[in-house]
């Protein structure tokens, strides 16, 4: 079989793929949204099923007041001794790189973990500090037996280049201890932004495969190689070995940050983070998604790629309509930083419902009852039932299509001065130094009200009714999509993420005012919006 890209659609970016006998598995990055870090498993590279996510504890992740686009980065897997072996950065500031439109410092905080669990479903080990000196923290194990650890340098000194090369530092892998000196291996190409590394040890020749470039247009896979693991290391002669940055019109952009596998039969792949700009657009709505190559050494010594897989849009729609009849979270959805879920639902307050308790603001950074599943194709419907009584303008329920807290559109219930009930849809937008706007508010009757956005590339409507039995009332005009990309930003903050379509519930006043939902129903590729 041969695969077809994205292998992971929507936002999962930043693959590390390892092959523990016939099982190949892939971490992807999790920024802000939690549990942290996403595993996926498959026995062919073509199919890929959502098998684990190994940071659910507080001793293991609290992104509580991480600012957006901050949280786990870039995790590392890897298997040695009958273990898997995780390392990820929970990052606590983003920082600035310019002041006033000059260079000045740019101060951030990268603090590196070490997990690991003799399952890759299990229950995974109390984390262990192993640095903070930069991102992207990956394991080498060599042949002889020991381990290194990988990452890059940041220099945060007005007078420097941020990113400073990669380091290297043997690892105890009993204890995670750090034994040495750290040394910088590598001091990236001419093309920058030196980030993501990743080693490999093949015919006496250490390769070392990194990010650059950016993680926008220009990104990139470098590789470059070395008889000894501390260098030098001569850059690939054909420059990246991966990269979109000269075919503009190609369906995939973005294409760098890779990671390699070898097949039982000898096969080189390399799984790789992208984006697909919406049609006639250049904004990427899904985010960074991962795709795959297969790659072949050549007579040199070196690696390049073969021929490209199949791109498509939706190669297996999705159409699922979720009850909240079970124990658990469907494994689709998510939630933000906090490892305390309890405090923001219950699937058992009232049996058959997603019970989400009122908290801070849908743009907190610390505590907001927002549960939410990725867009993972460009034409989509989601649907949902809330029971909800609000009885001030403070509290609010309903479905979201968000980003992050700067780039929002949330219809929801809420009530006006007097406590009567009323719909309206909220849009915080990344225009200027950015923008709200809220639409005249509808009166609605008590009862459970549906609510409703249906999708088409750039273009998205909203839609509510009483009950199930109803017409659908859709809201005037269209909404743009597009917004909610990390192309569409406001200056200074970092877009790493992508689309999520939910629920939210909001009380401002801190009484707790909670909202129940029956259901959530997303169904890819829709037919017309008035059908």
């Amino acid at each position: 079989m041969t695969p077809t890209n994205p292998i992971l659609r929507g936002f999962n970016p930043d693959p590390s793929i390892v092959r523990v006998g016939a099982d190949y598995y892939i971490a992807t990055s999790t920024f802000e949204w939690f549990p942290g870090v996403q595993i996926h498993h498959s026995r062919d590279l073509v199919n890929w099923t959502l098998v684990a996510r190994p940071l659910v504890r507080a001793a293991q992740l609290d992104m509580r007041g991480n600012p957006d686009g901050c949280g786990v980065w870039a995790p590392d897997l890897s298997y040695k001794d009958g273990r898997f072996h995780l390392i990820y950065t929970d990052v606590k500031r983003y920082g600035r790189t310019t002041v006033d439109g000059a260079r000045g410092a740019s101060l951030r905080d990268f603090h590196n973990y070490w997990v690991s669990c003799d399952r890759i479903d299990g229950d995974w080990s109390d984390p262990v500090h192993l640095n903070s000196s930069g991102f992207d923290p990956a394991l080498f194990h060599d042949e002889d037996g020991r381990s290194w650890l990988l990452n890059m340098l940041w220099d945060h000194r007005p007078d420097r280049w941020r990113f400073a090369g990669i380091v290297a530092q043997e690892m105890d892998m009993a204890t995670g201890r750090l034994l040495g000196e750290r040394r910088r291996i590598f001091e990236g190409t001419a093309l920058g932004f030196t980030e993501g590394p990743h080693l490999y040890r093949r015919d006496g020749w250490y390769h070392l495969l990194v990010a650059e470039g950016g993680t926008e247009r220009g990104h990139a896979v470098v590789m470059a190689r070395s008889r000894d693991l501390f260098g030098p290391y001569v850059p690939h002669p054909d420059g990246p070995i991966l990269t979109a940055r000269d075919t503009p019109d190609a369906p995939l952009q973005r294409t760098g940050h890779g990671d390699l596998v070898d097949t039982p039969e000898g096969e080189t792949w390399m799984a790789y983070l992208c984006g697909r700009p919406l049609p006639g657009r250049d904004r990427c709505v899904l985010g960074r998604e991962t795709a795959i190559r297969r790659m072949i050494w050549g007579a040199d010594g070196w690696l390049r790629c073969a021929e490209a897989p199949e791109v498509a849009e939706c190669s297996a729609p999705i159409d699922a309509r979720d009850a909240f009849d079970g124990p658990a979270l469907p494994t689709a959805f998510q939630w933000l930083r906090t490892p305390c879920p309890e405090r923001l639902f219950s699937l058992d307050a009232r049996p058959g419902h997603l019970r989400l308790f009122g908290r801070e603001t849908i743009g907190s950074h610390f505590e907001q009852a927002l549960v939410a599943r990725r867009q993972t194709a460009f034409r989509y419907d989601a649907q949902t039932l809330v029971d909800f009584t609000p009885r001030h303008f403070q509290q609010a329920a309903g479905l979201v299509c968000y980003y992050n807290s700067s780039k929002f559109h949330y219809l929801h219930l809420t009530a006006d001065d007097e406590g009567r009930r009323q719909v309206q849809l909220l849009s915080v937008l990344p225009l200027g130094e950015g923008r709200s706007q809220l639409t005249p508010p509808i009166a609605v009757l008590d009862g459970p009200v549906a609510l409703r956005v249906a999708v088409d590339g750039a273009a998205m409507r909203f839609a509510f009714r009483a009950g199930e039995a109803a017409d659908w009332s859709w809201l005037p005009g269209l909404f743009d999509t597009s917004l909610l990309s990390d192309e569409a930003t406001l200056p200074g903050l970092p877009n790493f993420t992508g689309t999520f379509v939910g629920m939210a519930c909001q009380d401002m006043a801190g009484t707790g005012q909670a909202a129940d939902f029956r259901y959530f129903h997303y169904r890819e590729n829709p037919p017309p919006v008035d059908q």
